[in-house]
């Protein structure tokens, strides 16, 4: 009697209503947004690279950092950004930026504006935002002769001499590194022009999905750093010890990861049961 209430049981499992499955996996998830678990995150060699080229730099030293993400991919690639931008304000560096995808121009400029007015830092002094121009290939082999063949004037309309950080700027040799932070296949035209053609240190920074494309460029060289999705996020984050949405998104992420996967385990377990029972095993 007990072995066929116990097989009625797994039985009944197996024609649960799903909503009560996406139910429990919501409350599981509400608790991580709630509170702060703190779960692990672990340093990998390819993120630890960037943190360190930008960590090596003196003040003052001119960095490039263009952005092209979009209100679609913000939830991965801004953190990212954030985090980088904390960086180097907090080292005191001076950045350059860009966005060669339209629909996130505004969102870049906002992203590095906060970031900016955390760390106290000028317009035109501690950092500048080109804007955008269309046609990204075309763009960015400009920008490896002058910065200011593509953009004359940056997103706000002034001329880019005005401005005192960029006396002396002209192209990628004046910048220490660029780190490209991307959701596009956009990508690929940093590597192939602003590192291959113009020699630039080169990062990336990309959507989770994108990530184990570019290993190839980074075994290769072409690319000295790599950051994956929110999983770079959060440990870029751990690195300059600003705990903030990644860091609070990946610790969502593993609960619910986890939920699905005792479902799934459950699941098997009633499937076999349930399959026991019915060969009168």
């Amino acid at each position: 009697m007990a072995e066929s209430a116990d097989m009625g049981f797994w039985e009944k499992l197996l024609r649960i209503d799903r909503r009560w499955i996406y139910l429990a996996i919501g409350i599981f998830v509400f608790f991580p947004i709630l509170m702060n678990l703190g779960l692990p995150v672990y340093i990998t060699d390819e993120v630890k690279a960037v943190y360190d080229r930008i960590d090596s730099l003196s003040p003052g030293t001119v960095v490039m950092i263009p952005c092209e993400y979009d209100p679609a991919t913000m939830a991965e690639l801004r953190p990212m950004a954030h985090a980088v931008f904390r960086h180097c304000f907090a080292k005191d560096l001076k950045i350059v930026s860009c966005a060669l995808q339209i629909e996130g121009v505004t969102l870049v400029k906002d992203d590095l504006a906060k970031i900016a007015s955390e760390y106290g830092k000028t317009y035109g002094e501690d950092y500048v935002f080109l804007g955008y121009k269309p046609y990204p290939a075309i763009v960015i082999l400009n920008m490896g002769e002058n910065f200011r063949k593509p953009f004359p004037k940056d997103y706000f309309r002034k001329e880019l001499d005005e401005y005192p950080m960029m006396k002396g700027v002209i192209n990628y040799s004046s910048c220490a590194l660029i780190v490209n932070i991307n959701a596009t296949s956009g990508a690929d035209y940093w590597i192939n022009y602003a590192n291959g053609r113009y020699k630039a240190p080169l990062a990336l920074g990309v959507t989770a999905v994108m990530a184990t494309d570019y290993y190839t460029f980074l075994a290769s060289g072409q690319i000295f750093g790599l950051m994956g999705g929110l999983k770079g996020a959060a440990e870029y984050e751990k690195m300059i010890g600003h705990s903030a949405a990644a860091t609070k998104a990946m610790d969502v992420q593993s609960v619910a990861h986890s939920v699905i996967v005792l479902f799934i385990i459950l699941g098997n377990i009633a499937f076999f049961a349930s399959r026991k029972r019915k060969k009168g095993i």
